[in-house]
């Protein structure tokens, strides 16, 4: 990208750089015990209550509207190609509960004294590019000045009230899919130190900004009793909330997960970030980890990712099928696990 004819890293304009992580989630748990309980209502059919993917709000008996909202700081330095990951990981949130998205509103903070016009205008093109990929209408937005570049949206999308799928409804013996690498958190740090190619680059980014629209088409004829999105609390973290809300024990196959390329060589090299301890810290001690398993491979599977993949929980006869019509269609997914009765709320890795 270039700007008045010289190179500029967009992600370095990130106070913390890297992958565009949440607050953690041991500290957002504790800001939200902080709020009065909010009024009983009828038709909110999913909330705050089992930390999902989405709110749920029921208008008729035939309807309801999915809601959500996600944005965070430059992760790749090409502005359109930030704009895609952007876009893709705030539509995730839809296809994980089940919904259709709709409309779109975009958010932006931008330092327009700083950085040129055209760089916003390549961002806000790529996310648009992105939404009429997903079908998506976009109808407005809010802007503000700010010193760093950020960047998401709030979706709508809308489902029938009986075909929500939350994070909630895991049921022994199930099996677990996941239809997108991980790694992302990691590989995002390294772009921003220099470390990867332009082709290892090109791959991560492309990772990011594949929408999960297909995954959720094709999960769709399945028997799938709880579903979420992995982003940024990691595949540990997000399998943990299935775990608790579900009342239910998770297995991991670690060697089942899906790895994105030279993750292991970077994280070798000390490119952790942050986010990815915070998360490791958060579930270890829900978390049962092979004692022979070291400190690298344990902070890969609670890599915070941006705009990950769909973690399924689907019947366990149909799971095979459902895993090749998944790979046909061209997805990089795995069986990763299976749920249980025994352990309930915890996880234990093998």
């Amino acid at each position: 990208m270039n700007q008045q004819q010289g190179k500029i890293k967009l992600t370095s304009f990130s106070s913390k750089g890297g992958c565009g992580c949440k607050i953690g989630p041991a500290d957002l748990a504790q800001v939200i015990r902080t709020l009065p309980p909010a009024e009983h209502d009828p038709n909110l059919l999913v909330g705050l209550d089992t930390s999902d993917d989405a709110g749920v709000y029921r208008l008729t008996d035939d309807l309801a509207i999915v809601q959500t909202v996600d944005f965070f700081t430059p992760i790749v330095d090409d502005p359109y190609s930030f704009g895609q990951v952007a876009a893709a990981n705030a539509i995730s949130d839809i296809y994980a509960m089940g919904g259709k998205p709709l409309t779109a509103l975009n958010i932006v903070a931008f330092p327009i004294s700083t950085l040129d016009k055209s760089i916003l205008s390549d961002i806000l093109r790529g996310a648009g590019d992105k939404l009429k990929e997903a079908g998506v209408t976009l109808v407005g937005g809010h802007s503000i000045d700010d010193k760093e570049p950020k960047f998401g949206l709030a979706v709508t999308g809308i489902i029938h009230p009986d075909r929500v799928r939350t994070n909630a409804g895991a049921k022994p013996g199930d099996v677990l899919i996941l239809t997108k690498p991980i790694g992302v958190g990691i590989l995002s740090s390294s772009i921003k130190k220099d470390l990867l190619t332009d082709e290892e680059i090109a791959k991560v980014t492309a990772v990011m900004s594949q929408l999960n629209k297909t995954a959720a088409e094709i999960m769709d004829k399945y028997t799938v009793h709880a579903c979420t999105d992995v982003t940024g609390f990691g595949l540990m973290g997000h399998s943990l909330e299935m775990a608790k809300g579900s009342g239910t024990g998770i297995v991991i196959q670690k060697d089942q997960v899906p790895v994105l390329p030279r993750v292991r060589e970077m994280a070798d090299s000390g490119v952790i970030p942050g986010g990815t301890k915070n998360n490791h810290d958060h579930v270890s001690d829900s978390v049962q980890f092979p004692e022979q398993m070291d400190q690298i491979d344990r902070w890969i599977l609670c890599d915070a990712v941006t705009s990950g993949g769909l973690l399924i929980s689907v019947e366990g006869g149909e799971a095979g099928q459902l895993l090749q019509e998944l790979r046909d269609a061209g997805l990089e997914a795995g069986m990763i696990g299976r749920v249980t009765e025994e352990h309930p709320g915890r996880i234990v890795v093998q």
